[in-house]
């Protein structure tokens, strides 16, 4: 699957990178001029900043600084095998070393604030300036979404965030050796990566019956169906056809509260008790999206280009941005690339010629493991025509199956080592 990918990559660039001129110089921006190479700062080292870092690096037309506090990466794709036990940690994980010897800065550090006024990202220890800056910080989790969750936070890890996951593990580990009910929730969409749930409950069901652990898992869906709804009928098929003893699904319900004491959590159908929680929780932009004027729950931006609509030099890329598009990590990789390919053609001062129809935008390619080696394949297909919302099209297998299974451990370390190999 990654072959097609990036035939269709190359092709969506050079239409985007049109379309993303044409909107440059209506708006009066100038192209940078020669001299010392332009200043881009990427916000974040996930799926998003590195896809931008790498095409920035390859286009030489700038001078790079990667800003993310963590020293290595962790993927958040395909993780689900190391929380439920089937693979280590270091399967996921690589170091930015690639990264440092292609010539970007790194600085490890959080951003505190983004200064518009001056071009400059703030972190606690220094003020970064920039020409160009691309945003790719991730999700925050919406914690006052369920009443005590935010005192019970130790205790219940979302594990949707990198390295989040040992955390999660650990919950795992202990459940699959006592047993008991292991609860997982599904919010409303928009949120990260939307099959996730589904796909932990099914991972770990699956270690259940492997080492014959006594109890069940609920999974709570705030969904009336499994979300993306395209996937609804092969992952109720999975439920049904392979773990109908150990999981039990309460479509349609609502979290209200959670009691750590009691251990009881609160919802629209009554209370649940369990022994372990895995709830998982609205999510928005982090806090320096709304803290620079750039959006409220997401950054609002411009198709096809990414662009803020509050600011043209800055670019909001992966979960962060509130396009319709899918919130995964293979179409940050894509945005973060169409978006290096852009900002190359400004500093060069390319002129582009006028768009006409539909843009395609970055592929989406995702994959929701009903058992460690049995997958379904989810692609999404994006357009946009000018003034016109985003058109998506699914295609899903209709049921899970190992050619599936296969293809998604191939094309994760493939992407991984688009990123950092």
């Amino acid at each position: 699957m990654p072959m097609p990918f990036t035939t269709r990559r190359r092709e969506m660039l050079q239409a985007t990178a049109t379309a993303i001129g044409v909107a440059a110089l209506a708006t009066g921006c100038a192209a940078i001029g020669t001299g010392a190479k332009p200043r881009v700062v990427v916000v974040g080292g996930g799926w998003g900043g590195l896809g931008a870092v790498r095409g920035l690096l390859a286009g030489g037309g700038a001078d790079v600084t990667l800003v993310e506090p963590n020293e290595g990466f962790m993927s958040c794709p395909l993780s689900a095998h190391f929380i439920a036990g089937f693979q280590p940690a270091s399967d996921f994980q690589r170091s930015y070393a690639r990264i440092d010897q292609l010539g970007a800065r790194r600085v490890r550090e959080r951003v505190t604030a983004i200064d518009r006024a001056k071009r400059e990202v703030v972190t606690a220890t220094q003020r970064l300036p920039y020409d160009f800056l691309v945003l790719s910080p991730g999700v925050e989790y919406m914690e006052d979404g369920i009443q005590g969750y935010a005192e019970a936070r130790a205790q219940l890890p979302v594990g949707f965030r990198a390295f989040e996951q040992i955390a999660v593990r650990r919950q795992v580990d202990e459940f699959l050796a006592k047993g008991g009910n292991f609860v997982i929730s599904a919010p409303k969409p928009p949120y990260r990566c939307p099959p996730a749930p589904y796909e932990r409950a099914f991972l770990i069901a699956e270690q259940m019956k492997q080492r014959g652990t006594k109890g069940k898992i609920i999974l709570i869906d705030a969904n009336p169906n499994p979300m993306p709804l395209p996937i609804a009928k092969p992952i109720l098929n999975g439920m049904k056809s392979l773990y109908a003893s150990q999981i039990e699904y309460m479509p349609d319900t609502a979290i209200t509260a959670v009691d750590m004491g009691k251990r009881q959590l609160a919802t629209s159908a009554g209370d649940v008790p369990f022994a372990h929680a895995n709830l998982i929780l609205p999510m928005r932009a982090p806090a320096m999206i709304r803290q620079a004027g750039l959006g409220e729950r997401w950054a609002n931006v411009k198709l096809p280009s990414f662009q803020s609509q509050a600011d043209e030099r800055i670019y909001v890329i992966g979960d962060s941005q509130g396009s319709p598009l899918p919130k995964s990590g293979h179409v940050a990789f894509g945005s973060g690339q169409q978006v290096a390919e852009a900002i190359t053609d400004r500093i060069a001062g390319k002129t582009p010629a006028a768009a006409t129809g539909a843009v395609e935008l970055p592929l989406g390619i995702c994959w929701a493991n009903v058992t460690h080696k049995d997958a379904i394949n989810i692609n999404v297909a994006s357009s946009v025509e000018p003034g016109q919302p985003p058109k998506l099209k699914f295609t899903v297998d209709p049921e899970h199956n190992a050619r599936s299974g296969a293809a998604a451990t191939s094309w994760g370390n493939g992407m991984w080592k688009a990123m950092l190999g």
